[in-house]
């Protein structure tokens, strides 16, 4: 455990921008920065790099701000973006639910004492192993994403038991920050289409099989979402096809899972969704159309992972070397793709800062590279960093703490980074890091 004293620098450097960085994040002397009262450059001397840390009082913080801009909705966070026993236990305490995507997902999140009552199962593509361990640990809402699951499930569930479902609807509504990430199109691999009439059809499915309850309806329009109307326009179909299964059946739902996707800034000046003005916005529309439609107002349930586990955390890096050639600067550290594929998969760009040394020499524009063997293993496309920065420098990135860790690999076999919680001072390991001994247990064939 890492305890530090910190003495503050009073003057921010000029054009020092800390926007995006966690709430605790404070300048030192010398260039150094401490996250949740911790140097982060004690924090790499003490457990190496590459590392991440994660500042649990953002995240706790990340979910009061949700519960307070949607104080009668159910709260999921997305143990996708990240999920360790900690993060469950912060989760927990801060009364917030989990979506899962996985039997791996659920059992950690039980064994970490959380109650699967509180959990929703997701998938496209649900294997016999994960709807075994939602049914046998009791998991709240299983979200039907295919017609053939419907008979699978019932079939699972058998003649005597019950379990309460969701249909996860396609809107026909297009957001995302890239292509990869847009889940309310019909060209895409989750979901029932409304304009095809497959949701219509799993509906009458699922009411079909007296041991499905079905409680409600799912939608997820896609991710790193900036802009409040295209959750507005899912809304107004998804309480449409509310009223048309009332109409229809004579069943009127109660709950309607409008997902997550909340976008985020990864660099200063970058557009986020304005949570408590998304609440307001979405709360009207659904007392709205619920009124014009005569339907009771649904219990309201949203998963947000990124914006909740995102600007919590810091990647930190130790540079290898420093390649100039032609115009182009490459700043190579001893991480890359196997700790955050990111900017291969999905163009993500990120802001390095670094830390630990106050330098005086003018910037120069640099891409960081990792160390793995693809060209396309780029952490951070033309950046503005200090021109004379050199091999032993510590760089820091923030907004680390979604889709990055719990993305990573065992590419080239270099092994994924710890994860260091700090708060209030302190600093505590959370997950070590990966070793050789770790792939040789694994590797048991000669």
């Amino acid at each position: 455990m890492v305890t530090t004293t910190l003495a503050l620098s009073p003057v921010p450097a000029a054009g020092d921008d800390l926007s995006i960085w966690p709430g605790s994040t404070t300048r030192l002397p010398h260039g150094a920065l401490a996250v949740g009262g911790v140097d982060l450059t004690d924090i790499a001397e003490s457990f190496g790099t590459p590392a991440y840390v994660l500042d649990e009082g953002e995240v706790r913080e990340r979910c009061r701000t949700y519960r307070a801009a949607f104080p009668d909705a159910d709260i999921l966070y997305a143990a996708k973006a990240f999920l360790s026993r900690a993060m469950v236990r912060w989760i927990a305490a801060e009364g917030l639910g989990l979506d899962v995507c996985s039997a791996g997902e659920l059992e950690l999140a039980v064994t970490a004492g959380f109650p699967a009552d509180r959990m929703v199962l997701h998938g496209n593509a649900k294997s016999p192993h994960d709807l075994e361990a939602a049914l046998r640990l009791g998991v709240g809402r299983i979200v039907i994403d295919n017609p053939p699951e419907i008979a699978r499930l019932a079939a699972a569930v058998g003649q005597e038991g019950s379990q309460k479902v969701m249909i996860r609807v396609v809107p026909a509504v297009s957001a995302g920050g890239h292509s990869k990430i847009r889940t309310g199109t019909e060209d895409q691999k989750f979901g029932l289409s409304l304009t095809d009439g497959q949701a219509h059809h799993a509906i009458a499915g699922v009411l079909g099989q007296p041991q499905l309850e079905l409680t409600g309806l799912h939608c997820h329009i896609g991710s790193q979402v900036t802009n409040a109307k295209p959750y507005i326009v899912a809304v107004r179909r998804m309480v449409g096809l509310m009223a048309r299964v009332r109409d229809t059946h004579g069943v009127v739902l109660s709950e309607l899972d409008m997902g997550g996707g909340h976008g985020i800034a990864y660099r200063p000046g970058e557009a986020a969704l304005d949570i408590t003005a998304l609440a307001r916005r979405m709360r009207a529309e659904l007392s709205e159309g619920c009124a014009a439609a005569r339907l009771p107002v649904p219990r309201l349930i949203i998963e947000p992972g990124r914006a909740v586990a995102g600007p919590a955390g810091v990647a930190l890096y130790r540079v290898l070397s420093v390649k100039r050639t032609g115009e182009r600067t490459f700043i190579a550290v001893d991480g890359g793709m196997s700790d955050n594929p990111r900017p291969a998969l999905y163009g993500v760009r990120y802001a390095p800062r670094l830390i630990g040394r106050h330098s005086t020499a003018e910037t120069c524009t640099a891409t960081v590279v990792g160390r793995h063997c693809e060209a396309g293993d780029i952490l951070a496309a033309d950046v503005d960093l200090p021109g004379d920065i050199r091999p032993g420098d510590l760089l820091a990135v923030p907004v680390a703490g979604a889709y990055q860790l719990s993305m990573a690999s065992g590419y080239n076999l270099v092994g994924r980074p710890p994860l260091v919680a700090v708060h209030d001072g302190r600093a505590r390991l959370l997950i070590r890091r990966e070793t050789l001994d770790d792939y040789r247990a694994r590797d048991v064939g000669l």
